[in-house]
């Protein structure tokens, strides 16, 4: 089986699904375009305090939160 990897999908065979959210779900804002005032959000800055990268805690799981060199965040086990 060959795999094609497209920014936003993953194409095996002729089965295509999507590999993102959406862009309301990853903005944090309904369909319409207005915020979804029900979900908390956090400003990336607060959250690093100046740092390149943290470590978070999740019940008995670390993950390891990291500022890229392009300004991207990177949340890896």
């Amino acid at each position: 089986m060959q795999l094609r990897v497209n920014r936003n999908l993953i194409i095996e065979g002729d089965e295509k699904r999507m590999n993102q959210p959406s862009r309301a779900a990853r903005t944090n804002e309904s369909e319409a375009g207005r915020p979804d005032s029900s979900i908390p959000v956090v400003d990336s800055a607060t959250l690093m305090s100046g740092r390149r990268e943290l470590i978070i805690r999740h019940g008995a799981e670390s993950y390891r939160l990291r500022v890229t060199a392009s300004n991207k965040l990177i949340l890896t086990k």
